[in-house]
């Protein structure tokens, strides 16, 4: 998602600087919408693969850990290509070192998921993970990019387990995870809209102007759909519909007939709600 950028500087450093560019400070904001979609293909993918409980969850704290060091690899990643946005506080070859030990540790743990997943889980990160940095520079729609990036982690996860590609069920619920990212990270860049403004950064936030609420809300809608479609082709049972479809609507409407998007705080406090929301998403 949009990060504000941390500043960069030569010298000295505490090693605290390095732990906050990594964002692990915030744990687990950020990180937990990464894991979510991985969350999404491991239940999704395991419940017609009969994978036992002890397996599934070994399978989801891999990804959790695996989402945390892509998200920080992210921060990194954004805050060196925001440098000149901001004076040097954090040094630049401590960053790139640290990015690179990140990305080591990410393509590591996803050789571990397979050959297919680790051939789709590079693909998201050299063309979706590496450009989304730049393109809030060329697009008034980089949360929609960010959709793309941040939901890659399902069909990595599907994969993973299945062993091939589903183009029923991973498409659906694919689409409805970019959506969701769209409504989460518009609600997020709210907080710097009137800055984005002034800075000339694009976003949806700035383009949606004093229509984010009905946009947002079809969004959301869209992404509830996404979820009962997939359901329905997965084959999941009454508890899926009534906790994830049926929950996931009731939040967001909550959500969207609560948040003040003018008030910062009030954006950022929906926003880290987001983290309890995918939750619903995976019920069986």
């Amino acid at each position: 998602m949009s990060q504000k950028p941390l500043q960069f500087e030569r010298g000295n450093i505490h090693w605290m600087a390095y732990f906050k560019l990594m964002r692990l400070h915030k744990f687990p904001t950020g990180s937990i919408v990464v894991f979510w979609p991985c969350a999404w293909g491991v239940i999704m993918s395991a419940s017609i693969t009969d994978m036992k409980p002890p397996q599934v969850a070994i399978q989801l704290v891999l990804y959790l850990t695996g989402s945390t060091i892509r998200h920080s690899a992210a921060c990194i990643w954004n805050d060196i290509c925001d440098r000149e946005f901001d004076r040097e506080v954090v040094s630049m070859t401590g960053a790139v070192t640290l990015l690179i030990s990140q990305l080591a540790l990410g393509i590591g743990l996803l050789v571990y998921a397979g050959p297919v997943a680790t051939r789709v889980g590079l693909f998201g990160l050299v063309f979706l993970d590496f450009p989304y940095p730049l393109m809030k520079r060329w697009t008034w729609w980089p949360q929609a990019y960010l959709g793309l990036a941040m939901t890659w982690g399902l069909p990595v996860s599907w994969v993973s387990i299945v062993g091939h590609m589903d183009w029923t069920v991973v498409p659906v619920l694919f689409l409805g995870g970019v959506s969701w990212t769209i409504h989460y990270d518009t609600i997020y860049a709210c907080q710097d809209r009137r800055d984005d403004v002034k800075a000339g950064v694009k976003s949806t936030a700035v383009l949606f102007e004093d229509h984010v609420r009905p946009i947002l809300s079809c969004f959301a809608a869209f992404f509830v759909a996404s979820l009962a479609l997939a359901g329905v082709q997965n084959a999941q049972g009454p508890l899926y519909f009534v906790m994830t479809v049926v929950g996931t609507a009731g939040h967001l409407a909550w959500q969207l007939a609560t948040i003040d998007f003018d008030v910062s705080a009030d954006c950022w406090r929906m926003f880290k709600v987001y983290g309890y929301a995918g939750m619903s998403s995976k019920r069986k």
